[in-house]
């Protein structure tokens, strides 16, 4: 019989366990992830977000904290999430094929100087890849969060943040508090709060 309650401290269990390895070995790459948000926006670029699934959430939600406010009431940061447009998704997806989904954006959107943040739990997605490979031509920041061993963003995205876990779940946790704690840091940064 299903134990509610078991299940309920194996799952926390499990969450604590990876918010430990990440406390204690992602600091560094945290630091580096903010340094190239803080350069982005201080030279007047903006921070365009994306993945599939539950990580498009992500990517809009974090662009929404950025562009309005993250703790309190402040100018407005350029961001946006890739993820938001359908027209441009079922466009692009329909007439150039679905890996062609964010790299398609980045070139009508993206300029050198701006930053991209993939977002990614396998860093296996065709249009991931081919996003960050864009950015990397159009002479644009390119960064990641991934999980599990990083897959193929690993080379393509600098500095690439990778939750220490295999389970999709706890990776998603892991990335929506560092994204929310790259906001917060951000904004104080900037002397925006």
């Amino acid at each position: 019989m299903f134990d509610a309650k078991q299940y309920f401290d194996d799952e926390l269990s499990e969450h604590l366990s990876v918010a430990n390895r990440v406390h204690e070995e992602l600091g560094e790459d945290f630091a580096r992830m903010l340094a190239c948000w803080i350069e982005t926006i201080s030279k007047g670029g903006k921070i365009m977000l994306f993945g599939n699934g539950g990580s498009a959430s992500d990517a809009q939600h974090i662009a929404t904290e950025l562009t309005v406010r993250y703790t309190k009431n402040r100018a407005p940061i350029a961001a946006l999430a890739l993820s938001t447009d359908t027209s441009a998704l079922t466009a692009i997806g329909n007439d150039l094929g679905f890996d062609q989904l964010f790299s398609r954006q980045l070139g009508a959107v993206g300029r050198p100087g701006d930053l991209v943040v993939a977002i990614s739990t396998s860093g296996r997605s065709a249009n991931i890849i081919e996003a960050l490979k864009e950015a990397r031509q159009m002479g644009i920041t390119a960064t990641a969060l991934g999980g599990r061993d990083g897959g193929a963003m690993v080379g393509l995205a600098d500095p690439l943040i990778i939750a220490p876990s295999d389970t999709t779940a706890r990776i998603q946790e892991m990335h929506i508090m560092i994204l929310h704690m790259l906001c917060g840091a951000l904004e104080l940064e900037l002397g925006l709060v």
